[in-house]
C-alpha cells in the first residue's frame, strides 16, 4: 500500500532535479538526446540548428536564441520523463549514417561519412555494448605481466580481468595513478575535458570540467578499486630488467622491492605500460649542482619548498610551466620565466570551473546525455582540427601557417593573445610564435598571458649560459639572483621504454634495437625482435592534434587482446612482429608526416628525436587508428605454435 506514494515521491524528486539541471545543460547535447529518445528529428532541423563552436568551446547555448533553447529544454524534459516512466528509446542504436547526420547538425559542420562506424562504436562502448575481443579458451598456466599501474596499466588490467586472462601488475610506486601520482606541482591538471579523459567503461563522477591533479588521480584509484585491480597489483616493485627466454618462450622479469629485496617473475607475455612521461628531462645547462638555493624539476616537486616572498625562476614555458606559473604567482616575491621558444595557447573557457551539481545529476541519471556529450567532445578536441594540420603545397606563406584553415586558427589565437596581454602589447613580439598553430603541442591558457603582465613577473627570452651558486647567468653576460629555481623542461619522450631494461631475441637490448632514441613499432604496439612484448603508449601513438589518449590506449589494449585470442585459437605460443610489416607501416607514417605540421622546419619539439624524425605523434585520425587496431592478423607476425614446457 505504501509503494505507490514512495514511487510518486521519487518521480517528483527526479522531475524537480531534472528541471533544475536543464537550464545549465549543454543545448546541442540535449538536442541529440531528444532525437534519440523520441525519434523526432525536427529538434535538429531549422529553426533549431546550432552554430559551429568557436575554437575548443563546447558551445553550451548552441548559439540559439533564448526562446529556442527553452523549447529544446522543454522537449528534452518531456522525453526524459517519458523514458524514465518506461517508454522505449526510439533510436536504441543510431546507425553510422544517423550518427553522422545528427552530429553534423550538432557541430554546425559536415562530419566526414567515414566517421559513422567510429561514432556508432563510441556510443556502443559508452553503453557497454562492445563485443568481447577474447572468445577462445585461455591455455592452462598462461599469464601476462603488466609493468606499470598508471592509466595504461589500469586499462590493460581491467580488460585482461574481463577476458579471464591471468595477469599480475608490478608498480614501482605505492599506489596506482602513474604520472598523476608522481606529478605534484601547483596547478597540475589535465588539459583534456574530464568526461573525455575517461575510460569508455568508467565515466567517473567529475567535479570539474577539467580535472586537477588530485581529482584525476582519484578517478584512476576509483576505477582500480571498482574493477578489483588492487588485488592483482604488487606495489613498491621496480622492474630492473626483463629478458626473453627463447628456449622456453617466456619473459623473465627481475624485480627490486622498496625494502631492497628482489624477486623474479616468469610470464608468457609482457605488456609495458610505463608510458613516456615518467623520466624527467633536464636541460643541458651547466652548473645546476652548484646552486645553493632550492632547485627542483616540476616532475619531482618538493612539497616542502617555501615559495612565499621568494625570488623564483622557472626554466621553460611548456605545458607544466603554463600550469605552474599562474598557480604560484600570488605566493612569490618575484617570478622570472626563462623562455626557450614561443608557445601557442588556446582559450580555456572552463578553467577551474566546477560542474554544477544539477548537471552532475544529469550525467549520472540520464546516461544518453553523457554519451552524446562525450561524443561531441571527441570531435571538438580531437577530430575537428585534423584537416588544418595538413600542408597545402600551394599555400603562399608556409612559414606562418599551412593552409587556409590553419591560417584562420592563427588569426584567432593571435587576437586572443593580444587581448589577454591588455596594455602590455610590448610583450607581443616576445610571446607570439612565428611557426604555424599546432606545430608544438597546443596548450590551454591557464591565465599564462595575464600573469606575464603582472609587475613582479618577468619573461626572459635571452638564452641561459649557466647556473651558479646564486642564480642564473645569461649568454648576454647579465646575471640574476634567485632563491628558488624550478626546471619545467618536460620528459625524455623520444626514448620510449627508457625506464625499463628490455632484452629480446638474441639478448638484444631495446636501446640498441632502436638506436637509443629512434623507436619504430607496428601500430605503436609491437616491434621486431621482441616476441610476446606489447607496448602501450608506444612510438607514434601520441595525439599531437589533441583529444584523449585514453581512447588510443583502449584501441591498443583491444588489439593486444585480439592477438592473444588468435594465439589461443591456433595454439600459438610466440608472436613476433615481422620486420617488413613494421618497416612498411613506418614508411607510410613518415610519408603522411612529411605532409603534416609536425615536420615543419620552423620549430623544435619533443615530438622529434635527435635525428629530426617524428617518433611521438601519430599521423592518423582517431577513426583511422581505431580501424587499424580493431582486429589482429597473425600474418603480420612470425609465429611458433609448440607450447613452452609447463614447468619453465
Amino acid at each position: 500500500m505504501v509503494a505507490e506514494p514512495v514511487a510518486a515521491t521519487r518521480s517528483a524528486n527526479f522531475e524537480s532535479s531534472l528541471r533544475a539541471a536543464l537550464p545549465e545543460a549543454n543545448i546541442p547535447t540535449l538536442q541529440l538526446l531528444t532525437v534519440q529518445l523520441t525519434g523526432d528529428e525536427r529538434w535538429i532541423s531549422a529553426p533549431y540548428l546550432p552554430t559551429r563552436p568557436k575554437g575548443i568551446d563546447d558551445n553550451d547555448s548552441g548559439g540559439l536564441p533564448d526562446e529556442r533553447q527553452q523549447e529544446i529544454r522543454d522537449a528534452a524534459f518531456d522525453a526524459i520523463v517519458a523514458w524514465r516512466a518506461g517508454r522505449p528509446i526510439a533510436i536504441e542504436r543510431p546507425s553510422p549514417e544517423q550518427a553522422v547526420r545528427m552530429m553534423s547538425v550538432s557541430m554546425g559542420e559536415q562530419i566526414p561519412g567515414d566517421y559513422g562506424p567510429f561514432m556508432s562504436m563510441k556510443l556502443d562502448s559508452f553503453g557497454g555494448r562492445t563485443e568481447k575481443p577474447v572468445k577462445h579458451t585461455v591455455p592452462q598456466g598462461f599469464s601476462v605481466l603488466v609493468i606499470g599501474a598508471g592509466m595504461s596499466g589500469i586499462c590493460a588490467a581491467v580488460k585482461l580481468r574481463e577476458a579471464g586472462i591471468p595477469f599480475r601488475i608490478v608498480e614501482k610506486g605505492e599506489d596506482v595513478g602513474g604520472v598523476w601520482r608522481q606529478n605534484r606541482y601547483p596547478g597540475c591538471g589535465v588539459d583534456t575535458p574530464s568526461y573525455l579523459y575517461s575510460y569508455s567503461f568508467a565515466n567517473g563522477d567529475w567535479e570539474h570540467y577539467f580535472g586537477l591533479k588530485d581529482e584525476v588521480e582519484g578517478y584512476f584509484r576509483s576505477v582500480a578499486k571498482a574493477f578489483g585491480i588492487y588485488e592483482h597489483t604488487t606495489f613498491g616493485a621496480e622492474v630492473t630488467g626483463t629478458h626473453y627466454d627463447e628456449g622456453n618462450r617466456r619473459w623473465v622479469t627481475e624485480l627490486q622491492f622498496s625494502d631492497g629485496s628482489t624477486d623474479t617473475l616468469v610470464s608468457d607475455v609482457v605488456i609495458s605500460a610505463v608510458g613516456v612521461f615518467g623520466t624527467p628531462k633536464w636541460p643541458a645547462i651547466p652548473g645546476r649542482e652548484t646552486f645553493r638555493g632550492t632547485l627542483m624539476h616540476t616532475a619531482m616537486w618538493n612539497e616542502n619548498a617555501d615559495l612565499a616572498g621568494k625570488r623564483v625562476a622557472v626554466i621553460g614555458n611548456g605545458a607544466s610551466a603554463m600550469q605552474l606559473v599562474p598557480a604560484i604567482a600570488d605566493q612569490v616575491g618575484s617570478l622570472t620565466v626563462f623562455q626557450r621558444s614561443k608557445q601557442w595557447a588556446a582559450p580555456f573557457a572552463k578553467l577551474h570551473k566546477r560542474i554544477p551539481e544539477s548537471v552532475r545529476f544529469l550525467f549520472s541519471e540520464v546516461p544518453q546525455y553523457e554519451w552524446w556529450y562525450r561524443l561531441r567532445l571527441s570531435w571538438i578536441f580531437d577530430s575537428k582540427v585534423y584537416e588544418s594540420l595538413k600542408v597545402d603545397p600551394d599555400w603562399p606563406d608556409p612559414d606562418r601557417s599551412l593552409n587556409a584553415i590553419n591560417d584562420g586558427h592563427r588569426r584567432f589565437f593571435t587576437r586572443y593573445i593580444k587581448k589577454e596581454l591588455g596594455d602590455r602589447q610590448d610583450l607581443v613580439d616576445k610571446v607570439l610564435p612565428d611557426y604555424p598553430p599546432y606545430g608544438k603541442r597546443m596548450l590551454l591558457d591557464n591565465g599564462w598571458f595575464r600573469t606575464l603582465t603582472r609587475s613582479h613577473v618577468d619573461l626572459v627570452a635571452e638564452p641561459i649560459d649557466r647556473i651558479d651558486e646564486t642564480g642564473i647567468a645569461l649568454k648576454d653576460g647579465t646575471h640574476r639572483e634567485f632563491d628558488v629555481i624550478v626546471v619545467a623542461s618536460g620528459f625524455d619522450v623520444a626514448r620510449f621504454l627508457s625506464p625499463v631494461k628490455v632484452y629480446g631475441r638474441g639478448g638484444t637490448s631495446i636501446r640498441d634495437a632502436w638506436d637509443d632514441d629512434d623507436p619504430r613499432a607496428y601500430l605503436g604496439t609491437v616491434t621486431p625482435g621482441f616476441p610476446n612484448l606489447f607496448m602501450l603508449y608506444g612510438p607514434n601513438t601520441a595525439l599531437g592534434h589533441g583529444g584523449s589518449f585514453i581512447f588510443i590506449v583502449e584501441c591498443q589494449v583491444n588489439y593486444v587482446l585480439s592477438v592473444l585470442d588468435k594465439m589461443f585459437e591456433t595454439g600459438t605460443a610466440e608472436v613476433e612482429c615481422r620486420r617488413d610489416v613494421c618497416d612498411k607501416y613506418n614508411e607510410i607514417m613518415e610519408d603522411i608526416h612529411s605532409r603534416m605540421i609536425w615536420t615543419h622546419p620552423g620549430m623544435s619539439t619533443y615530438y622529434r628525436n635527435s635525428r629530426g624524425r617524428v617518433v611521438a605523434n601519430s599521423p592518423w585520425r582517431t577513426t583511422d587508428y581505431w580501424k587499424l587496431t580493431r582486429a589482429a592478423d597473425l600474418r603480420d607476425f612470425h609465429t611458433k605454435k609448440d607450447i613452452a614446457p609447463a614447468d619453465a
